[in-house]
């Protein structure tokens, strides 16, 4: 489900049943062009979305977070701490997290790129099986599994674990 204004794409989400399958809906045409392009980004044929956003009345912080997040080149990741330091507030990876909870445009500002510092999977809206999806899409050689996906984040040296 997808909800935009004239400034620009609002919010998008994944609607699923009781059961825990997606639900495909029909939509109004005029989101056909951001629909193409999350079609072609599930067939492997999109990296950067060209979509404009519609973040009124959303916290500076969360913007300025998601705007960061937009910025992780697609099949990589960054962790929560990477996102701090670049901040120079190493202290606020908590509230990094808290804003990337409040994602209201998933895949398309991509919070499965975020990975706990550990190299672990941590939270995500849909799941750690949906990001894990997601990131296996993006980079398939590197996401077979879950496995350490650490060692694809060059902002952490190999040394360290």
């Amino acid at each position: 489900m997808m909800e935009r204004t004239t400034k620009g794409l609002r919010s998008l989400q994944i609607l699923k049943d009781e059961g825990g399958h997606s639900i495909t809906l029909g939509y109004d045409q005029t989101l056909l062009p951001w629909v193409e392009q999350l079609e072609a980004y599930f067939n492997g044929n999109l990296q950067d979305f060209q979509i404009t956003f519609d973040f009124r009345d959303q916290p500076e912080f969360y913007v300025r977070i998601w705007r960061i997040l937009c910025t992780i080149p697609y099949g990589k990741t960054r962790t929560y701490s990477d996102i701090a330091n670049f901040l120079r507030k190493p202290s606020l990876a908590r509230a990094v997290g808290n804003a990337i909870a409040h994602n209201p445009l998933v895949i398309v500002i991509p919070c499965h790129r975020v990975i706990g510092k550990n190299g672990q999977l941590t939270g995500y809206i849909y799941g750690t099986d949906v990001k894990r999806k997601l990131l296996q899409l993006e980079n398939p050689r590197h996401f077979p599994n879950q496995g350490q996906l650490i060692f694809n984040n060059p902002l952490i040296p190999l040394g360290t674990m």
